[in-house]
């Protein structure tokens, strides 16, 4: 009863704990996040990101360890025994048991002294893997960078769009008012009342999908940065969006991405792995030489002397060169070196690949910003337009110079250039980003 009461104790203390740390953490972050600040937060808590974080302290732990080979080798030896023997006793001339006792001691090195640059060729290959590795890292966290971007975005473009139908609901609630005194007076029928009913239906229902859509959204950058639900999660916005800005030409755009971007550098760097891993399966046919040197000494009770007289008599050293000549292998090393070969032209296809992944994705970015632009330009002029007409026809609805179906049109005319305007103007703003963040410049709102 006493040990299931103290785990029953251990365990809330623990869950309690980890609840007091976690509340903690929580409290110290941001209470408006800037999108720079989603960025930093992800790349900091990111699991994908820790897990190649650790791969880089594995290949680390590779290239250390790959250093150490050039190093001579000790092993040390300590061996005891005892053997029991019998023999014919002298003075009885019977049989009796006798123990014999006897020790050695030894330390043993060796050292590598030629093998055609594998040692050397070995650490330039662990070290071009931590280089590859870091290079992963930033991969992802460049992946990761767009993926948080395009979130934030959507989280903003959500959340103008449901203010925006909030705004339009309030009009057309005063719409309704208006509506409502005038059918009392007999002023209207009873058609164009309902009609004015009817939009306030139809924007309430607008705002609960902008609203509902605007959670989703929230919801996946929550995701994406690990939150809890629970957590009060608010972005900041500029007072503005910019749009139009002064656009670097296609080419340098593309070139810039091929001298930045990680993923060319580390193709780059997997084409030096491949050509060191040739040189040292090249060097498996060629001879090996390693120095050995040894200590030995020991003692037995059967010989004269007693211990450590004897272990002075007994010790004895050794130094031996030793050459190793490949001479028939079964085509192993043979069949290494083609392979090495060929995954050496692979690694140049896959650079060669990468780059033409990157230009096309750069090329589809910079089409994609231009037509945003545009789109952007004709959404503004179209959305200043219907705003103006419906605010004349909303004025003409007063004085009763239209009915509530004309009002109706130009009211959905209004909604569908707003919204047409907004998505244009988040879009071009978004591709913006994307494309300057193609060339090396990082990512901030």
């Amino acid at each position: 009863m006493y040990r299931t009461f103290v785990s029953t104790a251990v365990v809330l203390f623990t869950m309690f704990s980890s609840l007091n740390a976690q509340d903690t953490l929580l409290s110290s972050l941001p209470k408006q996040w800037r999108l720079q600040d989603c960025i930093a937060y992800a790349k900091l808590k990111n699991i994908s990101l820790a897990t190649l974080r650790l791969s880089i302290r594995s290949t680390e732990e590779d290239l250390l360890q790959s250093k150490a080979g050039v190093l001579p080798n000790l092993t040390g030896s300590v061996s005891q025994s005892v053997i029991n023997s019998n023999k014919i006793n002298s003075s009885t001339g019977g049989m009796q048991d006798e123990a014999h006792f006897s020790s050695s001691y030894g330390l043993t090195s060796s050292m590598t002294l030629y093998n055609a640059g594998y040692l050397k060729n070995d650490i330039r290959s662990k070290d071009l893997s931590v280089q590859s590795a870091n290079l992963n890292v930033k991969e992802t966290e460049n992946s990761l960078t767009l993926s948080i971007t395009q979130a934030f975005f959507n989280i903003l473009l959500a959340k103008e769009i449901m203010i925006s139908f909030e705004a339009v609901l309030a009009t057309s609630q005063g719409q309704m008012q208006q509506g409502q005194q005038r059918f009392d007076a007999g002023s209207i029928a009873r058609k164009d009342f309902l009609q004015l009913q009817s939009q306030v239906a139809v924007d309430q229902y607008n705002i609960i999908n902008a609203t509902n859509n605007f959670k989703l959204n929230t919801v996946i950058l929550k995701q994406y940065l690990l939150l809890p639900t629970s957590f009060d999660f608010q972005t900041s916005a500029p007072d503005s969006i910019p749009v139009h800005y002064a656009l670097a030409s296609l080419s340098n755009a593309q070139n810039e991405a091929q001298q930045t971007r990680p993923e060319i550098k580390n193709k780059e760097v997997q084409i030096k792995i491949s050509e060191v891993e040739l040189e040292k399966t090249q060097s498996s046919v060629k001879p090996i030489i390693s120095l050995n040197g040894g200590l030995s000494t020991g003692y037995s009770d059967n010989e004269a002397g007693v211990y450590l007289p004897q272990m002075n008599t007994n010790f004895y050293q050794s130094l031996s060169v030793t050459m190793g000549i490949p001479i028939y292998s079964r085509r192993v090393n043979r069949t290494s070196i083609n392979r090495s070969r060929i995954f050496l032209q692979q690694s140049k296809l896959s650079l060669y690949d990468t780059k033409t992944i990157l230009n096309q994705e750069v090329e589809q970015t910079y089409i994609n910003l231009i037509n945003a632009q545009a789109q952007y330009t004709a959404a503004e002029i179209q959305f200043k337009t219907s705003e103006e007409i419906y605010r004349i026809t909303n004025e003409q609805l007063k004085l009763g110079a239209v009915n509530a179906v004309e009002l109706l049109q130009q009211k959905n005319a209004y909604v569908q250039a707003l919204q047409a305007f907004t998505q244009a103007k988040y879009t071009a703003a978004l591709y913006n980003k994307i494309y300057q963040f193609y060339m090396g410049i990082p990512v901030s709102f």
